[in-house]
């Protein structure tokens, strides 16, 4: 028997499945717009070429100056890289075949640090709320699993989240291992919004999915409760992530890679 609650899940989920769908057939329309556009460049060019060398165009100050300005003006379309180049070194490809055994104290502080190239993103961890999510984070940071990795997504429509964790980079890399949802219905999460500031597991829009890839939410974000939220970025941390944000991301439909290349080039849990 299906109670009332799981049949509120499964209709969220399965309506925050068809956003999804409806931003990857947007990206779909933006690559082929973008196609387009470059073909109508790409002959428009030539054409102007051909006047040029066939003496049509006899004003040299005028070719001149459109020569000087159209290289500048492309640039206005895509913001500048707010990140510095990552640190030496490659992803280390590792996988388990179960959660690892529960190591930490489930009272105790934790902090999630991530060392990026866009500067340094602390998280305060809910041990006592999410305990395998937060066990888990610990047991992979210090096989230094998220070192090297690539934040992935970035989305600007709609939900306003980074994603990170997955060290193929695809959005579909993980350890391994699931671990279970926890703490859905902690105190922050109201009417259905994940607030800015908030660190959440990833997963496949079924229950008990989450792997390691997780989400930073910059702006609040209306989402179904079905994303375990684990920790809480510091006020340092935001202005980081803001201006992550603020570079964009690639394709336009709001919803890619994020323009700034986030690399994260050491993750840390501590306890205190």
């Amino acid at each position: 028997m299906v109670t009332q609650e799981q049949r509120k899940r499964q209709l969220a989920r399965e309506k925050f499945l068809r956003q999804q769908q409806r931003r990857t057939a947007a990206r779909r329309k933006a690559r082929v717009r973008n196609s387009v556009i470059a073909s109508v460049l790409g002959v428009i060019l030539v054409g102007s070429l051909a006047l040029y060398t066939s003496g049509v165009m006899k004003d040299d100050d005028k070719a001149s100056a459109s020569a000087d300005t159209t290289p500048s003006a492309a640039p206005t379309s895509k913001a500048p890289d707010p990140c510095e180049k990552p640190a030496a070194g490659k992803v280390e490809t590792q996988s388990w075949k179960k959660e690892p055994a529960m190591s930490i104290d489930k009272s105790a502080k934790y902090t999630f640090d991530l060392a990026t190239t866009c500067g340094k993103i602390d998280i305060a961890l809910k041990a006592s709320a999410a305990p395998h999510t937060v066990n888990s984070f610990d047991f992979l940071a210090n096989k230094g699993f998220f070192d090297h990795t690539k934040c992935h997504r970035l989305t600007t429509n709609g939900i306003y989240v980074l994603q990170c964790g997955d060290p193929t980079g695809s959005g579909s890399g993980g350890p391994g291992y699931t671990i279970p949802d926890e703490n859905l219905k902690d105190k922050s999460l109201k009417s259905n919004v994940y607030p800015a500031g908030t660190v959440a597991m990833a997963n496949t829009g079924q229950a008990h999915t989450g792997g390691s890839q997780f989400f930073l939410v910059y702006q609040d974000s209306q989402l179904p409760p079905s994303y375990t939220p684990f920790g809480t970025i510091s006020e340092s941390g935001m202005k980081v992530l803001k201006k992550i944000a603020a570079a964009g991301e690639s394709t336009g439909a709001g919803d890619g890679a994020p323009n700034a290349t986030v690399v994260i080039n050491k993750a840390t849990v501590t306890k205190s």
